[in-house]
């Protein structure tokens, strides 16, 4: 027996030794499963609630029911984590451009640019999803924007597109938003931002309105021959009145004569006293013998010619 009391007493140690092994593995289980319990709650507390910034929507899509109806506004939300997942959309207004050449009433081609505003509808965001998805606006507005333009500029010509913007830009913008009213997309304004006509329309207009200027221009060019044309006639009728006048004054009254050869002797004297040169001329040819025999000359010459005319 006493052989066999050290043999016993090393069985009781190494019992001892399983024991503290056994807890410290128990101990670490319970740590793993409490860190895995946390994480799995952080997990769920972090998906559990997403933010919708300012100016956006959300919907939820659920995996057991799928889209659910509830459309969640600004600021904190909350959701089933796995089970639900949030889809964001920006509800603020947002451009869209597009060019597209179509035909006028007058068969003419015409490029047309047309700049639309547009936003969905937040009440209808889950139909928005459902049928047309985050990119709604590349799926149906470049469609509906060129078929508008299209239908709208062949009902007028050419010219009218331009003397006609306002019309025609109110028509495409009527045209638009009845068709993106069923797609639930609202239109805040809709532009007309380029119109342009081709080379040849282009050419042949030009040619139009330089063959009206120069219409135009020959037609005053006529008219201001014709004001000269009148002109000319009334100083020709004018010089031959005023011919006749005076010779009819001279017939009845010699002394008209006198009195132009005064007014011609004032005018030879003004020019003769104003000149610096020294010109020495008998009075005869100055015109200024008014007191000497040359008017009884000139009226008996006027007399006998008179007297000749009527033998």
């Amino acid at each position: 027996m006493a052989q066999n009391l050290p043999k016993g007493g090393g069985a009781g140690g190494g019992g001892g030794g399983g024991g503290r092994g056994a807890g410290a593995a128990k101990a670490a289980g319970r740590a793993a499963s409490a860190l895995m319990v946390a994480g799995g709650m952080g997990y769920g507390a972090y998906n559990s609630v997403f933010t919708v910034d300012g100016g956006h929507r959300a919907v939820v899509f659920n995996r057991v029911v799928g889209m659910k109806e509830t459309v969640y506004n600004e600021g904190l939300n909350f959701n089933i984590p796995w089970f639900e997942r949030p889809v964001i959309y920006d509800i603020r207004t947002r451009p869209v451009n597009l060019q597209t050449l179509t035909g006028s009433k007058d068969l003419q081609m015409v490029t047309i640019g047309v700049r639309v505003l547009h936003r969905p509808d937040p009440n209808q965001l889950v139909w928005i999803y459902r049928h047309l998805g985050l990119n709604y606006d590349e799926r149906i507005l470049p469609s509906l924007m060129n078929e508008c333009a299209k239908a709208v500029v062949a009902r007028y010509n050419a010219n009218e597109l331009l003397t006609k913007r306002d019309e025609v830009s109110a028509s495409i913008t009527r045209e638009l938003r009845a068709r993106a009213k069923g797609f639930n997309v609202m239109l805040e304004d809709v532009a007309l931002t380029h119109l342009a006509f081709s080379p040849e329309y282009a050419k042949a207009v030009e040619a139009k309105q330089v063959a009206q200027q120069d219409a135009a221009r020959a037609k005053y060019v006529v008219l201001g021959a014709q004001q000269e044309k009148k002109t000319i006639i009334t100083r020709a009728r004018g010089e031959a009145e005023s011919t006749e006048l005076i010779g009819n004054a001279v017939k009845r009254n010699p002394g008209f004569m006198k009195l132009r050869r005064i007014d011609a002797a004032k005018d030879i004297a003004d020019i003769v006293s104003g000149s610096g040169n020294k010109i020495y001329l008998n009075a005869d040819s100055l015109l200024l013998n008014l007191l000497g025999d040359a008017d009884d000359k000139f009226t008996k010459s006027v007399h006998g010619e008179s007297r000749g005319w009527f033998k």
